[in-house]
C-alpha cells in the first residue's frame, strides 16, 4: 500500500480538529446546470468544514470526466478550484484521489494547487487509529468486464494515443461513455444486499491478514456503515447527486453525515 507523505505527517489529530472524506461529486453531470448548483453546494460545504478542518479527502470521481492534455484541461469547475485553492493556502491539506470517471488526473493538481494525486488504497494512522482509504473500483470479487476496462483506460500507451485526438472529440467521446459507465452504475448499484457487497467482502479479506479500524471508500454510491469485524468498520461515503454525505473524524468517532447546506 502506498502512503502519501503528507498523509504520513499525522500522529495525533490536534485539539478541535477533524479529518473530513467525501466522495462522486460527479461534476460536470448530468448537465452544465445541474453540475453548477452541486458545485456551489460543494464549496459551502468545504467552507463549513474549513475552520476545523485537519485535512480533507476527496475520495474519487470529484470529476464525472478529466483528462489532462499536455497544456490543457477540461474548462469548467473553476469555483471548485479556486476554493481548493484558498484552502491549500490556508495550509488546510488536501488528498485527491482518482476514480474509475477521473483515473486522468496526472501533474496539474499537484504542481498548480499543491494537491497529492492518489490512484490507489493507500492505509495511514491518526493517533492509534488504522486507515485504510480508496475510491473502491475494481475491488472484491467479480466485476471481471469493469476491470478489464478499467485495465484498458489506465495503459499508458492508451493514454498517449488518446492524447493526440483534438480535446473537441475527445471530450465528447469520453463524456458520452462516463455517461453510459454512470448509468450502469447506478443500476448495478441497486438494490443494496450485504451480502453481495463488493467492498465489504474486500474489507474482510484484508482484515483477515492486516487489521485495520476503518476502511473507507467510494464508488458505491450508498451511504453505508457495515461492521467488517468486532473492531473495524466500512464506511460507503455515498454521493453528491441525490445523497450530499461525507465522513467525519474527530478522533476518537467516526460519523456519516449528510450537508443540508
Amino acid at each position: 500500500m502506498k502512503v502519501s507523505p503528507e498523509i504520513g505527517s499525522f500522529r495525533e489529530l490536534p485539539s478541535n480538529k477533524k479529518v473530513y472524506f467525501a466522495s462522486d461529486f460527479h461534476l460536470g453531470a448530468p448537465n452544465e446546470e445541474e453540475s453548477l448548483a452541486r458545485e456551489h453546494k460543494i464549496i459551502k460545504w468545504l467552507q463549513h468544514i474549513s475552520n476545523d478542518a485537519a485535512a480533507i479527502f476527496l475520495v474519487g470521481d470529484v470529476f464525472d470526466f478529466w483528462f489532462e492534455y499536455k497544456s490543457t484541461v477540461p474548462k469548467g469547475f473553476i469555483r471548485f478550484q479556486g476554493k481548493l485553492a484558498e484552502l491549500r493556502d490556508r495550509g488546510i491539506p488536501i488528498i485527491l484521489f482518482t476514480g474509475n470517471h477521473d483515473m486522468w488526473l496526472f501533474d496539474y493538481f499537484p504542481s498548480h494547487l499543491d494537491i497529492p494525486v492518489i490512484k490507489k488504497p493507500i492505509e495511514f494512522k491518526i493517533g492509534d487509529t488504522a486507515f485504510l482509504v480508496g475510491h473502491g473500483d475494481g475491488l472484491g470479487p467479480g466485476d471481471h468486464l469493469f476491470k478489464i476496462t478499467k485495465g484498458v483506460f489506465s495503459n499508458r500507451l492508451m493514454q498517449w494515443f488518446f492524447q493526440w485526438i483534438h480535446p473537441n472529440i475527445g471530450v465528447w467521446v469520453a463524456k458520452y461513455w462516463s455517461k453510459k459507465s454512470r448509468d450502469f452504475s447506478d443500476q448495478r448499484n441497486q438494490p443494496f444486499d450485504e451480502k453481495k457487497e463488493r467492498l465489504l467482502s474486500y474489507c474482510k479479506s484484508i482484515e483477515s491478514s492486516e487489521h485495520h479500524d476503518l476502511y473507507i471508500f467510494g464508488h458505491r454510491h450508498l451511504p453505508l456503515e457495515l461492521s467488517v469485524s468486532d473492531n473495524s468498520t466500512y464506511f460507503n461515503l455515498g454521493e453528491w447527486m441525490n445523497h450530499c454525505t461525507y465522513l467525519e473524524f474527530d478522533g476518537k468517532e467516526t460519523t456519516l453525515k449528510t450537508f443540508e447546506g
